[in-house]
């Protein structure tokens, strides 16, 4: 179809009724022949598979019912006799494959022979029951239909399964036979119709040719009515350079004379630039080009693309007030972007000062040459800020930019506004103050007159001041000065100045807040740690504990990590490591109830492996109790999830025996240097609950040590646990003559990370034993005779030890334990008096059977015996053994040398709280 100027018109491009006609009608006949091929390919694929059904259906019930079949599958051989008769039926009746199977769905038979003997893939219960099951399914060899039937014996059971298959591929042939007789009449189809409307078209076109003259004069009008009413220039330029066409917007846009049509572009007077552009032809998109005191955008295209006539539109914009709006609006994108920076950049931590830091650094680099921040002195506490209205004591927390010397507030002074000044009287009430000329000193410089004439000198011409305001609460003041920038504030820099100051104080108030429950929650879990070593005489020991750096989002800096030292009864000692996983209130508020828990049980002075049991019993106790309490509206209690490694030192004996539940192994160090970890047998950890905790014995020599820990010192983010532990048995055994408190010093100093993510507890122990010297103990005979002698003994053992004052005292004592343990207990009865920090008396026997503390009326004969032990000993009581019980008295020494035995108790180092 031709288009305008001769050049033919594309037939996806027609906009003539006759060829719209066209075009419809052959869609038309495409769709009907498209329609007709899905219809017949899905009814070619409905038959197929129908027709598969019926064969596979028909091929398996005639195999099953063939003469022979029952008494082939109950032969020795079933394979040998019918493989050969279904290979020879599946080819006669054109199946892909012919199975027969017993009831169990092995196969006997099957096409590829390395599949006979294993089960058949597919539905059999319908044939078990004797019914039959058809189904489809897609196998190796693509889709497939296939049928199992039953085989009946001549009893009416099923002795057997048939299974026959065909592929659809096999069964659609008569259908795609079918595909060039529909394609050739679709294509006799499309042709006549294509040729009808062909036809057709021809002749609307032919009847639609020519317009009358008032058809032309309208169209005219219509065309020369909507040209001169848009607001945009038009211009219309020939091949030569005269100008055609000139709507009234361009006229105005380039004040240009009535009679411009006809006349060459360059005796119009235009900018030479714009005139040049004219002249030219080329293509220009939103060139901007000056025409008085307007800017114009030029849009210039050829006419001659589309066949048309050489020349070039060209359309004209007046952009001068869009571009005083772009301006105001790129001001307004800057400020937000200011604000979004300073969001990201302001209050990246938790930490008071070093959001001052942030501000003051941010507000230099991007709004003023100078920035200060000075905070009240209760928020630099972490205390709550003073109300509005009062008079608020500043130090200086920070300052941005090079501030001249002598000219600002260091760092760390007081500062103070005087009530005479404007700064004094808005900035306590919460009001802004701009002074956008300091050298006309209009007041701000009556707070200190030397210092004001020093910031004019050296150039500071501006100054905003805005308060740190939270919660209707005074935090403290920014103050933005300009030395740099000519320009001064104006009213639009301190509304950005107030928007800035009033998002870096929800962050100041946010940190403020956070240092406040930190500290509480860091006081809180250091009130339950140890604060010093007690007095025992087993061990020399020094601890370390280290909490994970603070502002891992609020729980850094307070977690559950616990040790301890407790002396326990006949100079022993129990060593204790605990863990809590997490951090946190929770976390530290558990490890005070599991500390407080362990002295009990070890006051009760039960095994290691009883004592972490009762410790598992009370962990699951506190899960269950804050489990229910948080099945409310309120949120669930975490889960509470401990490990704890507890061993207990005899001086005596140099036995260390101890029990774990999910901790980390223990270190020896033995004097030679040896070091090694102990395989304590491993529980789990606390709470889990049903399962035993076991213990390991061992006899230490004097002078090895112990290294309990938690997994904080030897497990990292950085470094795997197994490195870690390989790096503490290498650090502790380099120099084994070094005191526990080098050892830890040396520890921390290998294995602590720049910034700790979890807690560190340490704890080095090295072994002491008592001297020979302060022992003495003897075998006594289940005689009330003997009562006498131990009496006689111990007298002589104290007068040795230089404890002629506590024989009496002893004397009684002994007298009543070793008289109860004759009379009730079983033997054989031993006694063991221990000279150490006190004079401890044991009576051990046989028996289980504890004795109870009771009040003897005055008419009863007996029963005052223990309440006397009671008086005369400082602390009394029962531990149990593998064989019976021990029954013990601690009498205090007054004139014990602590020196003599262990360090004295020590306050808490640095790093240790």
């Amino acid at each position: 179809m031709a288009g305008r100027f001769g050049h033919p018109r594309s037939v996806l491009k027609m906009r003539t009724v006759a060829g719209q006609v066209f075009l419809l009608q052959v869609a038309i006949v495409v769709l009907l022949v498209a329609a007709a091929i899905t219809a017949l390919v899905l009814q070619s694929g409905t038959d197929s598979e129908r027709e598969a059904r019926n064969r596979s259906l028909a091929v398996a019930r005639s195999f099953a019912g063939a003469p022979g079949i029952e008494a082939a599958l109950k032969s020795p051989d079933p394979t040998a006799v019918l493989q050969p008769r279904a290979e020879a039926a599946r080819r006669g009746s054109a199946v892909d494959f012919l199975v027969v199977m017993n009831t169990h769905g092995i196969r006997y038979t099957h096409p590829m022979t390395d599949r006979i003997g294993k089960r058949f893939v597919g539905t059999t219960a319908p044939a078990l029951a004797g019914g039959a099951v058809t189904e489809k399914i897609t196998g190796t060899i693509g889709p497939l239909v296939q049928a199992v039937v039953p085989v009946v014996g001549r009893d009416g059971t099923v002795v057997g399964l048939v299974s026959a298959g065909v592929t659809l591929t096999k069964v659609s042939g008569v259908v795609d036979a079918q595909f060039p007789l529909l394609f050739g009449s679709a294509a006799g189809v499309l042709l006549l119709t294509t040729g009808g409307t062909a036809l057709v078209s021809r002749r609307l076109r032919r009847q639609t040719h020519g317009l009358g003259p008032q058809e032309m004069t309208r169209m005219y009008e219509h065309h020369d009515a909507v040209l001169h009413a848009v607001r945009e220039g038009v211009l219309i330029v020939r091949g030569d350079g005269r100008l055609v066409l000139a709507n009234d917007e361009a006229r105005r846009l380039l004040d240009l004379p009535p009679d411009v049509e006809g006349r060459q572009v360059g005796e119009l007077g235009l900018d030479p630039a714009t005139a040049a552009l004219l002249e030219s032809g080329r293509v220009a998109t939103d060139e901007v080009h000056p025409a008085g005191d307007r800017l114009l955008a030029v849009n210039q295209r050829s006419t001659d693309r589309a066949g048309g006539p050489p020349g070039s539109v060209t359309t004209l914009r007046d952009t001068t007030e869009l571009r005083a709006l772009t301006g105001r609006a790129d001001l307004a994108r800057g400020r937000l972007r200011l604000l979004y920076d300073a969001g990201t950049e302001i209050g990246t931590t938790l930490d008071v000062v070093r959001t001052c830091e942030e501000l003051a650094r941010f507000g230099a680099e991007r709004f003023g040459d100078l920035v200060t921040v000075d905070l009240a002195e209760s928020v630099l506490k972490g205390e709550e800020p003073a109300s509005a209205g009062t008079a608020v004591a500043m130090r200086r927390t920070a300052v941005g930019g090079e501030a001249p010397d002598g000219s600002l507030y260091p760092v760390g002074e007081p500062i103070h506004f005087a009530p005479t000044t404007v700064l004094g009287t808005r900035l306590p009430i919460g009001e802004p103050v701009l002074e956008p000329d300091l050298a006309a000193f209009t007041g701000w410089q009556r707070q200190d007159p030397e210092r004001a004439r020093k910031i004019v000198a050296h150039g500071i011409h501006a100054l905003i001041a805005v308060p740190l305001r939270a919660r209707g609460a005074i935090l403290g003041v920014a103050l933005f000065w300009r030395s740099r920038t000519p320009e001064p504030f104006d009213e639009e820099d301190l509304s950005l100045a107030e928007e800035l100051v009033a998002r870096a104080a929800v962050s100041i108030d946010n940190a403020r807040r956070y240092t406040r429950e930190h500290t509480m929650a860091v006081t809180l879990q250091r009130s339950l740690l140890p604060r010093a070593l007690p007095e025992q005489s087993a061990v020399d020991a020094a601890f370390r504990y280290l909490p994970a750096q603070a502002g891992l989002g609020g729980l850094g800096g307070v977690g559950g990590d616990w040790f301890d030292i407790i002396p326990l009864p006949g100079s022993r000692v129990a060593l204790v490591v605990g863990d809590v996983v997490g951090h946190g209130l929770h976390a530290a508020a558990t490890m005070g109830r599991l500390r407080t828990a362990v002295h009990n049980f070890a006051n009760l002075d039960v095994p290691p492996d009883e004592l972490l049991w009762h410790l598992d019993e009370l962990v699951a106790r506190i899960d269950q109790d804050e489990g229910t309490e948080g099945a409310g509206d309120g949120a669930k209690a975490p889960i509470t999830g401990a490990t704890c490694l507890y061993a207990v030192y005899d001086p005596v004996t140099g036995a260390c025996t101890m029990a774990r539940a999910g901790h980390v192994q223990p270190l020896l160090v033995r004097p030679d240097g040896g070091a090694e970890f102990v395989e304590v047998p491993g529980g789990p950890p606390l709470g889990l609950g049903g399962m035993p905790f076991d213990t390991c014995r061992l006899d230490l020599p004097e002078g090895s040590s112990l290294v309990l820990y938690t997994d904080g010192l030897v497990e990292d983010r950085d470094r795997p646990i197994d490195d870690g532990m390989a790096l503490l048995r290498r650090t502790v055994g380099s120099d084994p003559g070094r005191t526990p408190e080098e050892t830890c010093e040396a520890v921390l100093g290998a294995l602590l990370p720049d910034r700790p993510t979890d807690d560190i507890a340490l704890l080095v122990a090295r072994t002491r034993r008592l001297a020979d010297a302060r022992l003495a103990d003897w075998d006594v005979p289940a005689e009330p005779s003997a009562v006498a002698q131990v009496r006689a003994a111990a007298v002589r053992t104290l007068r040795a030890w230089g404890l002629a004052d506590e024989s009496f005292t002893t004397e009684l004592i002994l007298s009543e334990l070793v008289t109860n343990a004759i009379r009730y207990a079983t033997g054989p009865i031993r006694v063991r008096l221990i000279h150490d920090r006190a004079l401890v008396c044991e009576v051990a026997d046989r028996s289980s059977t504890s004795p109870h503390l009771r009040y003897a009326a005055t008419t009863d004969e007996g029963g005052r015996g223990l309440f006397l032990i009671a008086q005369l000993a400082e602390r009394w009581g029962t531990r149990y053994t593998g064989d019976g019980k021990v029954i013990w008295t601690e009498q205090a020494l007054p004139d014990a040398d602590p020196g003599a035995y262990a360090s004295a108790p020590r306050p808490l180092g640095k790093g240790e709280g």
